[in-house]
């Protein structure tokens, strides 16, 4: 890696930290994450395959009350950097990437709560300047609390690419290939569970239909995701506009308090 490509990798993770708290931009999500990567190390495609696949797998996972999920930021950025490193961009290496990426996100996710810690001490701060009236140190902590997210990424992502070159490859050549092969399969089993969440929150009358058709479709070999994604949009676009209709035939709520659009009436319902 160039010491351009370098710099601006450490850019990308100091972004991806920030916006794992901010979570505005969405820098920190697998796919983003991984395209940035590749595309300042001038390795697009592999990176943006690496990228698709934890984002599947990184589905299911959701900060709920106390407890935190996985470090996403963490795995989606070294996990890209040992994919760039290790040289070799075949399917193998990516899935060697890949499997790289759950033990990546559970440290990220001690990292998160060392950050945490440290932060609480921060809010103490700022709530003493706010009782003080100063303005200017409460922007200082808030700063400081929001450099240290970066950190958080820049610091192992950093540690990564100070490896040499040939000790990543040589430390993926030389894993075994039941290892290679148990993390590709397990990757893949957490790719299902993280998809099978995300459907169990969606699934309802009105969605089970599509998912079937986009089920359908997939298995066709000579559609590409372009494609895949037209007929999504089509879909989607036919299906707005027939609520539409069946709105305004229904002359406003004659059935039981309906609408005649299925959407906004699931909206009402939550």
């Amino acid at each position: 890696m160039s010491i351009i490509s370098i710099v601006l990798v450490i850019i990308v993770a100091f972004f991806a930290g920030l916006e794992g708290i901010l979570d505005q931009f969405q820098l920190h999500q697998p796919l983003v994450a991984c395209t940035l990567v590749g595309l300042v190390t001038g390795h697009l495609v592999p990176c943006v395959i690496l990228g698709g696949t934890i984002q599947m797998m990184a589905l299911g996972w959701a900060n709920i009350g106390a407890a935190v999920a996985p470090d996403v930021a963490l795995a989606s950025i070294a996990s890209a950097i040992i994919l760039v490193k290790g040289g070799v961009f075949d399917q193998g290496h990516i899935s060697l990437a890949f499997g790289s990426a759950i033990p990546l996100a559970v440290t990220g996710l001690f990292l998160t709560m060392i950050v945490r810690t440290i932060s609480v001490g921060l809010v103490h701060g700022a709530d003493a300047a706010a009782k003080n009236g100063n303005i200017a140190t409460m922007e200082r902590i808030h700063y400081t609390a929001l450099l240290l997210q970066g950190l958080r990424i820049v610091i192992p992502a950093a540690l990564l690419v100070a490896i040499p070159a040939a000790t990543v490859q040589s430390a993926l050549n030389s894993v075994p290939a039941w290892l290679s092969d148990g993390m590709t399969i397990g990757g893949g089993m957490v790719v299902a569970v993280g998809y099978a969440l995300v459907i169990n929150m969606m699934a309802t009358r009105e969605v089970w239909p599509f998912f079937a058709i986009g089920f359908a479709l997939a298995a066709v070999s000579q559609l590409t995701l372009i494609a895949l994604g037209a007929v999504g949009v089509a879909i989607a676009l036919i299906y707005i506009n027939l609520s539409k209709m069946g709105g305004n035939s229904n002359g406003g709520g004659s059935n039981g308090g309906a609408s005649g659009d299925p959407v906004g009436d699931i909206l009402n319902e939550y």
